[in-house]
Formats: C-alpha cells, structure tokens, sequence
C-alpha cells in the first residue's frame, strides 16, 4: 500500500463507520506514550540518537512480519514527505502538529484503514493511538493495549517503579494513557449553557480543548474532552470517569436539542437550511464559516430536518476543506483568497453528487 493514499483521500475508512451516540461523539480515541530505555527523550536527543530509535521502531516492524501488531502496517519517514503532506496528515488526526513540524527525525506507522497510527520521536519516543468512530471507548483501549503489550515484549521501555511508565512531559508520567472523545455540540452552543459545562468539565481533572488539541481553536462547535492527570489512577479509572462525565454531556446536548425543536422549531430550521443554501451556492468561504456551516448541517441531518444527506458527508467535508488538503486536491499551493474559492466549490461539488 502506498503512502500516497493516505494524504490523497480525505476520509479515513474508520471514519465511514457508525460508532454508538455517533450524532454526538464523532470519535474515541486512546493515547499511550512510552519512552525506550537507555535513550535521552525526543527533546535531548541528538540526531544520531533520535535515528537509532526511528531505525529500532521500524526494524521491530518489519520483523514482525505475520505477528504485527495490527494489519498492514505502513512505516513512514517524515523526511520522506512534502510539507503539505504532513499537514494533510495532522488534519485527519493521523499525526500531531508538533511531529509535523519539529521532529526531522520523526515517523509515523499507519494501519490500513488508520485507525490506528503510532508516532515516533514526537514528544515521547512512541506514541500509539487508536481511533474508533462514535462512544466506543473501550474499544479503542482494548486495542491500544493490545498494541502496546506487544512491544513491551520486543523493547524495553523506560519504567520507574513508583511513578509508572517516564515521559517527556510530566503530566504524562504514570499510565502515559490520554483518553478522549470528540463531542459535536450546537444545541448547547446555541443555547449558550456550552461555557458553564465545559468549566464543570474542567473542575473534575477533565481537558477541553479545539479539534486539533492542545492550542488549537474549537471550530464547528467541535471539541476534544479528555483525562489531564495519568498518576494515581489505573487506565479502567480514567476510562470510567471520562465515560461518566460524557455521558452526562451527551444528555446535555440531547435535552438541549429538544428544547431548540420544542421552543425554536422555526428558528433552527431556518439556521439549518440557510447554512445549506449557502453551501450549495457560495462562491468563496473562509475556513470558520465553512466549519460552522457545516456543523449546522450536520444538526440538521441528527435531527431528521435533512434526510436525504448522511451525517458521514459532513465528516468528509470537514477534512476537504481543511487548507492542507485543498491544495493536495489542486496539486498546487495556493493563497488564502485562492483556498475560499476552491473550499467554496468543493463544497458544491460534493453536495450536488450526495443529491444525485
């Protein structure tokens, strides 16, 4: 399978399933950083040492053969990709803006339908993540430490017996495990409660951060909630408490989106249906204006007000528009004012086929 494939297609196939709660949580997904031993963390290693563990990562692979962790798995230099391709890559979360762009000595190992994607020499010398559409937690986690043991047998990790698995960042140190879900939530952003839950989130140890984490901006009504502490807790606890704490906010967002159908049908199929009349007929849109278009899009289909639309679509859109994939799709760079026109008549292309 060529590496090609993974930056030319927008959508990954794990994306093209349907997970439980998917009208809410669009994804799940479980983190492990580990660290080998005997070597200086990402961020102190010379060059030369940073290549032995990408070589060691990668020679683990391929003499795996039939015993690989996961299906078809794809081993890629970051040296081996343009710079758009790497951006193409972080806008479908295979890879983290930080591995994108610091690491020279970086990889990341795919499996075929990406579901999961394993960084080296990010901020840790191993990053494995496991991606599964809608509320399947637990799921992700199986898999992930299935993963995960299965190197531990082949390299020796760096391990302190009091405080757990050692990792660049100290937030990390413990479980080395992130937990996260992806939640779309327009009703309570619409009825302005968004503010005071994701404080409360906050005040129980929980993260909430943009679509591409930490740093990055909460577009299309889209965030990422996760753990913030790995010490002290076992993966089942951390798996528990953020199950429970989602859980309540999808009751949250379901409340919120029938009192919207009960109080503001009107208003809100309006929303919907002028965000769809301008996506069919736009000429130029901005990236944000695009993100929340589509988000009103996709509320619209959740709620049955568009049937002959999947919410699907609006997943694929999501990474279309997005402006490292814009100009993979036009195989050229392109200016700001150039990606609007381009974002605006992709966006056209698409819906017009999905009606035919």
């Amino acid at each position: 399978m060529s590496f090609q494939r993974f930056v030319d297609e927008a959508v990954s196939e794990w994306m093209r399933g349907k997970g439980p709660k998917s009208d809410i949580v669009i994804s799940s997904r479980v983190r492990i950083a580990r660290n080998l031993q005997d070597y200086p963390f990402p961020l102190l290693a010379t060059g030369e040492q940073a290549e032995e563990v990408l070589s060691h990562i990668e020679q683990t692979i391929k003499e795996a053969e039939e015993d690989a962790p996961f299906d078809h798995p794809e081993v890629i230099r970051m040296e081996q990709l343009s710079e758009l391709e790497k951006r193409v890559l972080v806008e479908k979360h295979l890879i983290s803006p930080h591995l994108a762009e610091e690491s020279s000595h970086g990889g990341v190992v795919l499996s075929g339908d990406e579901s999961v994607s394993m960084m080296v020499n990010e901020e840790d010398h191993l990053r494995i993540q496991c991606l599964f559409p809608g509320f399947q937690l637990d799921q992700a986690w199986e898999i992930a430490d299935r993963i995960d043991n299965w190197f531990e047998k082949r390299v020796t990790y760096a391990f302190h017996e009091k405080s757990g698995y050692l990792t660049s960042c100290p937030t990390n140190v413990g479980t080395g495990v992130r937990i996260s879900v992806m939640l779309h939530l327009p009703a309570l952003a619409l009825t302005q409660q968004l503010p005071r839950l994701l404080q409360a989130a906050n005040q129980v140890g929980l993260a909430v951060r943009g679509i591409y984490g930490e740093g990055s901006e909460a577009l299309g009504n889209l965030y990422q909630v996760s753990n913030q502490v790995t010490l002290g807790h076992t993966e089942a606890e951390i798996i528990e408490k953020l199950q429970g704490v989602v859980n309540q906010m999808i009751e949250q967002e379901q409340r919120a989106r029938k009192r919207l159908l009960e109080a503001r049908a009107i208003q809100l199929e309006d929303r919907v249906y002028r965000s769809y009349g301008l996506l069919q007929h736009a000429r130029v849109m901005d990236s944000k204006e695009a993100m929340q278009r589509l988000s009103d899009i996709r509320l619209g289909i959740d709620l049955g007000l568009i049937s002959h639309l999947q919410g699907t679509i609006m997943n694929e859109l999501m990474v279309m528009t997005q402006p490292g994939f814009l100009q993979q799709h036009a195989g050229e760079a392109l200016d700001p004012e150039e990606r609007d026109v381009r974002r605006a008549m992709i966006i056209r292309e698409r819906l017009s086929i999905a009606q035919a």
